[in-house]
């Protein structure tokens, strides 16, 4: 009973949803494409060889990202099932389109109605169901129940502000336990995010650690990057990455670098600004000139990246975090000075550079924990911190690379979790 009521209740904010979808696609166009497989219908017949697809469920970018270490392992041990790739977001879809067009099917999830999720399931036929992180949706996981598709929740994740929020309300935890109930098996990325889905109703739920750490770097993205630094003036001596930030980050990390950074180290040091979200990439370029530093743009580059008197570089471009991880000494993650739960670090240990991260880590808690005990990962109280702790690790060589060696150890020494999420396989 509470599902159909959920049903309808989404049924009746529906206008609202389809007109937000609308005025988001005046920046980004996407929002306003395949329209149709929002709610399971499909210009174009499947083809016949998807049928008994692995589905994976990645929401976006992040998502995204942490699934290519899955989607190679499905490959190598079965080759013959074909992947179908579903994303909920424009960006993700593009940077699913960007890894993986030649590998998957890629198309949106569709709506939270029995009605849609069915159409995906009558066109694909997939023969499982593996959902990235924390998406829980309830009609989906209980139409692909009622098709005898198993659901694996996988390097699944849930801080306890999340907990908290759908134990408060009995319909939402009623809810939720309905979900987790209804999942296979849930591999869970640390024993605290086992035990908090176990609470909800899980039931059968297995650590099996965090995918992004099995993340690989592209080899011809972090040649790139190399090439980028190995371009750049001789004076600048140093490259300091402000990664993924977010909606109201950039200006006080800008404020804090012009604050910290004298002219002589501003001179000397590229600051390279990679924003979250694409349609932000303007505005955080008007962003840069009211801070009072030139700037250059990634996509206008031709040969150089930037001349003697560049101070910042704005990444503006997709699928390249590589490269511009290759390129930096030091990396500020953003998404964890403004309270919206960090972003990943993973990568930037992978690539064997240090990570500053803010107070607002709660999506990435626990390998924010792992990496401060490693050495990896300094964490800091605000921007004035993040710029002060980077201007040390600039001007200190031998510390830099005393972190920089432990990034590397700490990113190899939690690998594995690809491989123990297949293992999942046999429960399903």
């Amino acid at each position: 009973m509470l599902r159909i009521i959920y049903t309808l209740c989404f049924a009746l904010v529906m206008p609202i949803i389809l007109a937000r979808l609308w005025w988001r696609g005046r920046k980004e166009v996407g929002y306003r494409q395949h329209i149709g497989e929002r709610f399971g219908r499909y210009s174009k017949p499947a083809h016949p060889a998807l049928s008994g697809a692995i589905w994976i469920h990645a929401v976006s970018v992040g998502e995204v990202r942490a699934a290519a270490p899955l989607i190679q392992a499905c490959e190598k041990q079965f080759p013959n099932q074909p992947i179908l790739l579903t994303c909920m977001t424009p960006t993700g879809r593009a940077m699913a389109t960007e890894l993986f067009s030649t590998r998957a099917t890629i198309a949106y999830l569709p709506y939270d109605f029995p009605f849609a999720i069915r159409g995906l399931i009558v066109h694909f036929r997939p023969s499982c169901l593996l959902i990235m992180e924390t998406e829980i949706w309830f009609n989906v996981v209980a139409t692909c129940r009622a098709e005898n598709l198993p659901v694996l929740l996988v390097n699944a994740r849930l801080s306890e502000q999340s907990r908290a929020g759908y134990a408060k309300l009995a319909p939402i935890r009623a809810l939720v336990g309905e979900a987790l109930g209804k999942i296979n098996v849930v591999g869970a990325q640390s024993a605290d995010d086992a035990a908090r889905f176990a609470s909800l109703g899980a039931k059968n739920v297995v650590v099996t650690g965090n995918m992004k750490f099995d993340f690989v770097p592209d080899e011809a993205l972090v040649a790139m990057g190399k090439a980028w630094r190995a371009a750049l003036p001789s004076a600048k001596k140093n490259v300091l990455l402000i990664a993924s930030s977010r909606e109201g980050e950039e200006a006080m990390l800008f404020a804090a670098y012009t604050k910290i950074f004298d002219e002589a180290a501003r001179s000397s040091t590229l600051l390279v600004v990679v924003p979250r979200h694409p349609q932000r990439f303007d505005d955080v370029f008007e962003l840069i000139k009211i801070a009072g530093l030139s700037v250059a743009r990634r996509s206008q580059f031709t040969a150089a990246p930037v001349n003697i008197d560049t101070q910042v570089w704005l990444g503006d471009s997709m699928g390249e975090m590589s490269a511009y991880y290759a390129l930096c000494d030091v990396a500020i993650i953003g998404g964890s000075f403004a309270k919206l739960g960090g972003q990943n670090l993973i990568e930037a240990a992978a690539l064997g550079k240090p990570a500053i991260v803010g107070e607002h880590v709660f999506n990435f808690s626990e390998a924010v924990r792992l990496g401060k005990e490693a050495g990896a990962v300094l964490q800091v109280a605000g921007v004035g911190e993040a710029m002060t702790n980077a201007n040390r690790l600039l001007e200190n060589n031998a510390l830099k690379t005393e972190i920089c060696v432990a990034a590397s150890l700490f990113a190899q020494r939690h690998r594995g979790a690809t491989e123990r999420t297949l293992a999942l396989f046999a429960q399903r």
